[in-house]
């Protein structure tokens, strides 16, 4: 199982396939248009989330970090604002809010952030309680790039999504592979944070484990996702 406490950063989604507009509106877009480095030097990054309740979103943990790559709680280092409530992001029809304090998670490479509004009109996405199974299919829907190299400027505008067939997990993580719609389909840099979640008949969803990170995409390989329902009692404490 992959270090679930110190993963690498992931990437957007490979070989997947585009979401609709209207579609797992819970699903965030974090950009950091400006982080200090520790010499003083500056770049841009990006992650992927979920909204959880109207003013909580989960995503990992290495998105808030210091200048030595450190993750750290409380108020950001640098702005990150959220995007949530829409499928491309050039769009204009979702919610830009700003993440005002953050809460690291002590046994996996994930965070909870508490945006500066509550989101209204966007149904959160429900936490799990329970761990999925082997063989369960789960989506991840992220906003990452669609291959190892591609840099912040070339993610693909449109949220991409894929199937993944859960084939274990312990105590903390679960690992998955790719389903569909092609056996390669894989998380790639800026998908970091971006929820696997089931999808039951009625159409209702649950997250199940959050990306924190995997071998470099494309691939057709195992890859660690930290499990919701573990996380579960310590996110209620902190978002009710």
């Amino acid at each position: 199982m992959l270090s679930l406490l110190q993963a690498a950063p992931a990437n957007a989604i490979a070989n997947g396939e585009n979401v609709a507009d209207g579609e797992y509106t819970f699903s965030t877009a974090l950009s950091m248009p400006e982080i200090t480095r520790g010499d003083g030097t500056t770049y841009a990054s990006a992650c992927s989330g979920a909204l959880i309740s109207e003013q909580w979103i989960i995503t990992a943990g290495h998105c808030f970090h210091d200048g030595d790559r450190n993750r750290v709680s409380g108020p950001p280092r640098y702005q990150v604002t959220a995007t949530i409530g829409q499928a491309t992001l050039s769009g204009d029809d979702g919610v830009k809010v700003d993440v005002v304090d953050v809460v690291q998670g002590e046994n996996a490479d994930v965070a909870i952030a508490r945006l500066a509004e509550p989101v209204a009109g966007i149904e959160p996405l429900r936490v799990s309680d329970s761990a999925p199974a082997k063989d369960d299919i789960v989506r991840l829907v992220g906003w990452g790039s669609a291959d190892a190299t591609a840099d912040l400027s070339h993610r693909p505008d449109r949220m991409q999504t894929g199937q993944f067939t859960v084939t274990g997990f312990d105590e903390l993580g679960v690992n998955v592979t790719g389903h569909a719609p092609q056996r390669d389909v894989s998380a790639c840099p800026y998908d970091s944070g971006a929820p696997f979640f089931s999808e039951s008949e009625d159409g209702t969803y649950e997250l199940v484990a959050t990306e924190v990170g995997g071998p470099d995409c494309p691939h057709a390989e195992e890859e660690g996702a930290a499990r919701s329902d573990v996380l579960r009692g310590w996110i209620m404490e902190h978002i009710r």
